[in-house]
Parts: C-alpha cells; sequence; structure tokens
C-alpha cells in the first residue's frame, strides 16, 4: 500500500542497524510517529480516504529523510523512522520538522476539507541500546509529545 517497510521489515532493518551501531560504535535516532485523527477520517470517509491519508504521509516522509535513513509503518497510524548520525538536539529538530510537514497535509473528501497532523518521539541508538526497549522509548516519548500536542492546541 505505501511503498515503505511493514513492521516485520522495520524490525529487522532496525536490528541489523543496531548490531551495526554496537560493532562500530556508531548513533542513529528512532522515531515513532502517531498520525491524528486517522479513525475519525477512516470512520467518516470510508476506508479509502484513511489509505489517502497513510500514502500522503508514508510520501511525506520519503521526501523529508536521506536515502540511507529507513522508514516503516509499525501498523494502523504508527510509522518509524531511523535517522543515521544524529545528535539528540538534531533528531528533536527533525521530529518537529516532520510534524509540521505532516500537519500542513490537507486533504478533500466528500467536499470537505480535512487536515490530519503527526506526533513524533524520539530515542537515542547508541551501543547499549536494544530494540525491543528503543522503540519502547521512542514510542512512550511519542505518547508524551501528543499530549503536549492537545495540550497546546486546547
Amino acid at each position: 500500500l505505501l511503498d515503505i517497510l511493514n513492521r516485520r521489515g522495520f524490525e529487522r532493518e532496525l536490528s541489523r542497524s543496531i548490531a551495526f551501531i554496537k560493532r562500530y560504535s556508531a548513533s542513529a535516532a528512532l522515531l515513532v510517529l502517531d498520525v491524528d485523527r486517522l479513525k475519525p477520517i477512516n470512520d467518516a470517509f470510508g476506508h479509502a480516504a484513511g489509505d489517502q491519508v497513510l500514502k500522503a504521509v508514508a510520501r511525506t516522509l520519503v521526501d523529508q529523510v536521506r536515502a540511507s535513513d529507513v522508514i516503516g509503518r509499525l501498523g494502523g497510524d504508527e510509522f518509524a523512522v531511523l535517522l543515521w548520525n544524529l545528535s539528540q538536539t538534531d533528531a528533536r529538530a527533525k521530529a518537529a520538522q516532520l510534524e509540521q510537514a505532516i500537519d500542513a497535509l490537507r486533504f478533500s473528501f466528500d467536499g470537505r476539507a480535512v487536515q490530519t497532523g503527526a506526533s513524533a518521539g524520539v530515542a537515542i541508538l547508541d551501543t547499549h541500546s536494544e530494540m525491543r526497549t528503543a522503540l519502547v522509548q521512542a514510542d512512550s516519548a511519542m505518547y508524551v509529545r501528543k499530549a503536549q500536542r492537545r495540550h497546546e492546541t486546547a
């Protein structure tokens, strides 16, 4: 559907990447992004509309990262991005840039203007990282960010 890795493919690449990081003392950042308001879009306009949103988000992610970075859909409305050689500050800046790019997407379904957004959490990968722990850290950071964004718009 999206021309990016599925969860299994992304986890395989993440596992390989962590092995590389440990072997060569490299660094990377793992971002987990959750697409906002996808369920209401699916409910109101059908799954074809939701698929259109997911395709646009995937295209946006591909357009915003380097060819050496890895993008995957973890499932439902959750995506992951592995970014090589970024400091925590740069990774947070990139997460904010990806949020802004997805926030800027606009759709029209049944003559109604619709927008979505995304919240991104960051985990820094180093020689001590483990795949499951990194995914949990990035996912937890994403939920914190989602709550912050809800508070900002309230």
